[in-house]
């Protein structure tokens, strides 16, 4: 079904996924900075990376003002690959600490315009399509530059930051290439007519979505952060959480073909009110669960019911946000990642003392944080009314 899904799509939402996921090969620059700062300095440099990667994604929405997403995609990922360059040739602490800002500042940019041309070239069950497909290629490439930094690690850290940068400037290159003439004269709406940046505010309704993705992101991160940590402290073998995470990210591409049905706005909404109660009894399972087999189904569970939402949050905000403030929402409404990333591990190691452990800590973090979401979504009262149509 992802074959006949993919054959619809316009051919730049087709290139904009070849670009997505190349660029994903090589990014893991997040799970490596701190080995290469070092334990003296990496608690400062992730520090200044969350900050830093946070101003990036509200610079590419700012940026969709004067450019088209094309060019602003295409800059952010050579900022990005040049930034990294940059850090693998870091030696002093102040030099690795520039060079992370530099890195952090890019890293976002090409974020919000992604999400701004999927919405621009698609429209109603095509467009929740194309985001669904964006993340489930997008978890494929990740595991795929996962095996890519098994090889490439032995060589050392810096071998990695390199290897990212030249994914970042090909990805790049792809999205000049072919990426089309008809995206690259793009214009967001509301553009000619002089769109008052400086006085935009966030609505009521963005704000209480993005809280609600803030709370999506805690769960989420504080699932996938300590999975691994849990699964060793239960006894498991070296290999076992490896093998979970790559039988995870092979679950994900079923689970979105055998439950792919026609959406709206709507039912965007409905459908991570419920996804998210599950996600939040299935983490209460895993704080509960004893042993190995019980935290690996309850997980594995957690997994099939989040593939579902793959591109719900995107979805929604392309149908209600007012088409000359897209690119802003997208900014402010993502910025809940930027948020939550730094977060998560400081509420629970908090947490920790009271729930008993690290573990049973991180997941009942998730469990409240995702119990929250369904609370914020269904108590607004001007939620459903916006999502039962476009506001353009």
């Amino acid at each position: 079904m992802e074959v006949r899904v993919f054959g619809s799509l316009p051919r730049p939402v087709k290139v904009l996924l070849g670009v997505r996921v190349l660029n994903q090969l090589g990014a893991y620059v997040l799970a490596f900075l701190a080995v290469l700062a070092g334990p003296d300095l990496a608690a400062v440099a992730l520090a200044v990376f969350g900050v830093a990667a946070l101003i990036s994604r509200w610079a590419g929405g700012l940026l969709l003002d004067k450019l088209s997403p094309r060019t602003v995609i295409a800059s952010g990922l050579t900022a990005t690959g040049a930034a990294l360059l940059i850090l693998a040739a870091a030696q002093s602490p102040a030099q690795v600490v520039v060079a992370v800002a530099l890195v952090g500042l890019a890293f976002e940019i090409y974020e919000p315009a992604s999400q701004e041309l999927l919405a621009r070239l698609t429209e109603g069950d095509q467009r929740q399509d194309a985001y669904a497909l964006l993340g489930t290629s997008l978890v494929a490439a990740g595991a795929i530059g996962g095996v890519l930094a098994a090889v490439v690690l032995p060589l050392g850290v810096r071998w990695l930051m390199v290897v990212d940068g030249v994914t970042c400037v090909a990805a790049a290159v792809v999205t000049m290439a072919f990426l089309g003439r008809e995206t690259a004269q793009m214009t967001t709406p509301g553009q000619e007519r002089g769109h008052p940046g400086a006085r935009w505010r966030p609505s009521a309704l963005l704000v209480t979505l993005t809280l609600a993705g803030t709370a999506f992101a805690f769960g989420y991160l504080a699932v996938l952060m300590f999975m691994p940590f849990v699964l060793l402290q239960q006894g498991a073998p070296a290999w076992l959480p490896g093998l979970t995470l790559t039988g995870s990210a092979l679950l994900v591409p079923l689970v979105v073909r055998l439950t792919r049905t026609p959406v709206n706005a709507l039912s965007h909404t409905m459908a991570l009110a419920c996804g998210t109660t599950l996600l939040g009894v299935l983490a209460l399972v895993m704080v509960l669960g004893d042993g190995l087999v019980a935290i690996i189904s309850a997980y594995l569970g957690w997994v099939a019911v989040n593939s579902v939402l793959l591109g719900r949050w995107q979805a929604m905000i392309a149908e209600i946000a007012p088409a000359a403030e897209r690119p802003r929402w997208f900014a402010f409404h993502g910025s809940s990642w930027g948020i939550a990333q730094p977060a998560v591990p400081a509420v629970v190691a908090v947490a920790a003392g009271i729930a008993g452990g690290t573990g049973a800590a991180a997941f009942l973090t998730a469990a409240v944080a995702f119990l929250a979401v369904p609370l914020l979504l269904t108590t607004t009262p001007w939620l459903i009314p916006m999502t039962g149509s476009r506001t353009r």
